[in-house]
This record gives C-alpha cells, structure tokens and sequence, in this order.
C-alpha cells in the first residue's frame, strides 16, 4: 500500500521525537501522536501546522512559537542552529587564531536558560570557547559583552516583546552588530547541512560561566552617555513590564546618583506568563496603565517622567503629563493624565539633547522613522544616514554617534553597544528631563521648540496583526498591482517598490508612497508633504504601515492647529490606505 500524507507525517513526527533532547516536547508529541492515531482531526492539523516546513532563520535570527516540531521553538531547533553557526565560525576563523569565544546570554522567558545551556554545549563540543551570562539579563549586557570579551559571536535568547508563548535566537558577530546578508543565508546553509542530533557533540560541562564583573563593566559604561555634573534631580516612575531590566536599571540610575526610580510592583519581577499585558510591549493598549496608575498614586508632582522597557530591556518608553482637563466640580481634584511619546519623539529629543552636549558623528534613522532626524542633523552640520529597517543596518552606518528608530530603540553609545540599548536610553532621557526641569521647562516644552525650528513632524502606524501570513503577501499583491494615486486628498508624488532597492538601500519587501503637500486656509493648516511605508513585520505576524505628515508652524500660534491638521491628515490617510491594501 503506498504511503498516504497523513501516514508520512506521522512518520515525521515520529522521527523528530525520537531524537528530542527535551521529555517536555516529547510528551507533547506524543500526546498528539496518540490522538492523530486515533483519528482525531485537529491532532492531525496540529502536526501538519508543526511539521510543515521548518523556522526559518534569517537577520532576526529565529523566533516563533515554542512547541514541538521543526516549525516551532525548542531545544531541537536551538541545537540545531547552535550547530550551524558553530560550522559557520568554526569554517571563518583564520589560521592559528586558536578557538574563538561565543558569549550567550537570555532573558526570563520559557525555555531560554534552557537553549542558552544548548548553546554553551553545542559551542563547547564544537572546539570553541562558551561564556554564558550569569543570569537572565538585559540584551544590551549581551551585545556589550562581545565587544568588552572580545568573542567571535554572540547569542541572545530572547522574543524580546513577542507574545507568552513565543521565544527567540538572535545572534551578533564579533563587532557586536546583529547578522545581516550573507552571513543569515551563510549560517542557515550550515544548519540546513546538520544531520541527526546524535551526531552533534554536547558535553555536560567545559563552557564558562560569567560572573558580574560583565554586568558591573557594562554599567560603568554607562556613566560615559551621562554630562558630568549635569542636573539629577528626576523623579522617575518605571516599569519593567514583568522583564529582565529593574536589576540593571536601578542599578544604573543609583550609579548615575539619579533618585530611585518608583518601580511599578506588579510588573518589578520576571514573570514569563506576563500576566499584567495582552503583550508585553509599551506600545500596545493597554500595556502601560498599571505604570500610569502607579504614577498618578504618587500625587500632584509624584513623577516627572514614566519610563518602560520591554521585557529584554533593549526598547525603552516614555510618558510625559498630558495637559490636565477641567475638573467637574471645584471641590474635585484633576489627576493627571499621562500620553505615551512616540519613538519618533523621543528619537528627536534625545537628538537635540546630544547636539546641546556637542556630539560628533554621523546621527542615522530608518527607512520607516520620521524624516525630522535629517533635519536636525543638516541644522547641525552633521552627517546623516538612513538604513534599512533595524539596528543591525543602522549599527554599520559609517561614523556612528547616534541612531534611533521609531519601534522605541535607540543606540546613544554605539562604542559601547552597537545595538539599541533601553537602559542607556533612560538614562540620557532623565538626564534631559532633570536639565528641562531646572529651567522650568519639560520635555513638551522641547518638542514644541523643534516643531517651530523644523516643522511638525508627526507620525503614526497601521499595524494589522494577521493569523492567516497570506493576508500580508495579497495584501503587498494588491498594493503593488493596484497602487493609490492618492491618499487623504494628497496626491502621490512618486512611488518605490523597495524590492528593487536604491543606490543608498539593498532591497527589501517594502514600498514607499511620497505625497504631495497642500497650502493652509490659516497658520498651522498648511501640509508640506506626506510620506507612507508598507512593510511585513520581520518578527511578528503583521504587515505594517508607517505614516508620516509635516505640517508648517510658522509661529507658536500655530502649533496647536498644526498637531489638529496632522492628526486629522493621519486619520485620512490611514483610512485610505487599509482601503487601498484591502486590510
């Protein structure tokens, strides 16, 4: 009888499960074996969805689902890759260099001391050094560590702000940047090449485990973003959002001789069941309002600032007072009511706050920020440069000093890492808060001023979050096949398919809308231009839509009627373009 689909993967499933190193996926499999056998058709599905294809690992290295199977994160997958960019170091180092040293380091989420322990062994077995961090720690550590050790790579275990059930594998080579093409294509060839897991050597010990010292030269590096003698005096509310981060940033602000931080204590400890957040990420609704509450706990001038890291502590967050509304009666106090600043905003204020300190070098943004940072730095007299989306292009811009991109990463000291670091981050924006503060000022103050030196630049972002990864591809299809001449009554100017790259830009599955400004019917009304990017996520399932409207403010006047034009101009454009895309 010839073998019929449902017969050969079972056959699959059953192979894998004979060779996982971990009795937890095992179960699992066999659990849905047990059911598939039994005619179960979800069980079926289960296995098909799993054994489908294989994670594949690119420039976000690997992230997905934890379960069992090739198409989901586990310790089979993690050793794997381990193995492959073990064959891949192993094939570049040169002659006589003797074994190169690979530093890994995780987070708090499910399964990742376990794949970092896979790691060190595989690299072990491999003939190279293995360092692991002490304990689940901040990405930035990782990234710093390479280049403090001199390692020939490093692994980060993380899914940074992805969902509970989610983890990651990222890696950095030597100069402490993430992977970029060839050496993704390269290092996944490698994995492609490995046999069974037998065959991959993994000894129960021979690999180093770090003490602080790592850390403790990490947050002496920290001292360096700081203006000796700059103002301290920030009141601080902070949350970790149940990540790795509270440890090395009240540890950095006390160093700093900023007060304590107001830690929010439901979200201080690691917890990977994230139960406070739909997800644990600053961005999404919702996130934050435990942070907020927590602040307006405090009282009338209890916190100047709310800050928060994702749970690897590379983002950082701010919320800045919003203007407080009229209370309903006198004898009702107004509590004050806090708005989340846009990466694009903090991009810019901690930007002007480097240039007020007479920083040098080349300040870079992506293609999906805000175009305002090329006008600060032209203002300036200094170099400018834009990238593709993520820190492992904008970490090789040439002459670095300063990079930032909207999803709340921002590089403040590339010499020390080359990566977006959110600790770092809150440290140079509580710096500028206390600076603001001693002059009376706050950091609403400082956006205004940009706005009138540089225009209101103003951005926003259709994120459509898709089960179904199809929706994305028809929905590019369609874009490409059916392209919108025009968005909120703004005509477009010209249009990019990124797929074919630019002279400055390698290609990339994105395309990019310029739109026609529009003149003002009174001060504020008047549209520069308009600028639009459609792009699938490359680590989560979603396609992503990134807005932005430069409005003239030509006094300060105008600056409110210029915040109520971009917003209305946002609203249309976002509408006209989820019509455009068919999302």
């Amino acid at each position: 009888m010839a073998p019929t689909p449902e017969s050969d993967l079972i056959a699959a499933a059953r192979a894998w499960m004979a060779e996982d190193p971990d009795p937890e996926t095992r179960e699992e499999l066999a659990e849905l074996l047990e059911a598939a056998d039994a005619g179960e058709p979800e069980a079926l599905d289960q296995l098909a969805d799993r054994f489908s294809g294989t994670l594949q690992f690119g420039t976000a290295g690997l992230r997905g689902e934890l379960g069992a199977g090739p198409m989901r994160m586990n310790r089979a997958v993690v050793v794997r890759a381990a193995a492959g960019l073990a064959a891949y170091l192993t094939k570049r180092a040169g002659a006589g260099d003797g074994p190169g040293l690979v530093v890994i380091g995780y987070d708090a989420r499910y399964k990742s001391a376990d794949f970092a322990r896979d790691t060190a062994a595989v690299m072990t077995g491999a003939g190279l050094r293995a360092a692991l961090l002490p304990r689940p720690l901040p990405t930035p550590v990782l990234a710093f560590a390479i280049r403090h050790l001199g390692a020939v790579a490093g692994v980060e275990v993380t899914a940074s702000h992805n969902p509970p059930r989610d983890n990651g594998y990222k890696v950095y080579l030597g100069d402490g940047s993430q992977i970029v093409p060839p050496a993704d294509h390269d290092i996944a060839a490698e994995i492609a090449a490995i046999g069974g897991l037998d065959d991959v050597p993994r000894p129960d010990s021979g690999w180093e485990t770090l003490g602080d010292e790592v850390l403790d030269a990490y947050l002496a590096r920290t001292d360096a973003v700081l203006t000796p003698g700059s103002p301290r005096d920030v009141r601080v509310v902070y949350t970790p959002l149940h990540g790795v981060g509270r440890e090395t940033v009240t540890a950095a602000f006390a160093r700093a001789g900023f007060p304590a931080p107001t830690v929010v204590a439901e979200q201080a400890d690691p917890d990977p069941a994230f139960p406070t957040v739909a997800f644990p990420n600053p961005e999404e609704p919702g996130a934050m309002d435990l942070a907020f509450a927590t602040a307006r706990g405090l009282g009338p001038g209890g916190a100047d600032i709310v800050i928060a890291n994702d749970p690897d502590a590379d983002r950082c967050a701010v919320a800045v007072p919003a203007p407080e509304a009229a209370p309903s009666s006198p004898s009702t106090p107004t509590a004050t009511q806090w708005r989340m600043l846009r990466g694009d905003e903090v991009g810019a204020l901690l930007a002007t706050h480097l240039i007020h300190k007479a920083a040098r070098g080349t300040f870079a943004t992506s293609i999906v920020s805000s175009s305002l940072l090329s006008r600060i730095a032209d203002a300036a007299g200094l170099p400018y440069a834009e990238t593709l989306t993520g820190f492992k292009w904008l970490a090789r811009a040439g002459g670095l000093r300063y990079a930032y991109e909207e999803a709340l990463g921002y590089c403040v000291d590339p010499e020390g890492v080359r990566d977006k670091d959110g600790i770092t981050a809150a440290l140079l924006v509580a710096e500028l808060t206390a600076e603001l503060k001693e002059q009376g000022r706050t950091l609403a103050d400082l956006l205004d001023d940009i706005a009138l030196e540089h225009g209101l630049h103003a951005t926003d972002q259709l994120s459509v979050r898709v089960e179904d990864l199809s929706l994305i591809g028809q929905a590019m299809k369609r874009l490409r096949e059916q392209p919108p001449t025009e968005l909120a009554g703004l005509a477009v100017a010209s249009s990019e398919d990124l797929t074919r790259g630019t002279e400055a830009l390698p290609p990339t599955d994105g395309l990019r809308y310029h739109l026609s400004g529009r003149p003002g019917t009174a001060p504020g009304t008047a549209v520069r231009s308009a600028r639009v990017i459609v792009r699938p996520s490359g680590t989560e399932p979603k396609l992503k839509c990134y807005l932005e409207v430069v409005v003239e403010v030509p006094g300060a006047d105008a600056l409110a009627p210029a915040r109520a034009t971009a917003e209305q101009v946002l609203a249309a454009v976002k509408a006209d373009l989820a019509t455009a895309a068919g999302i």
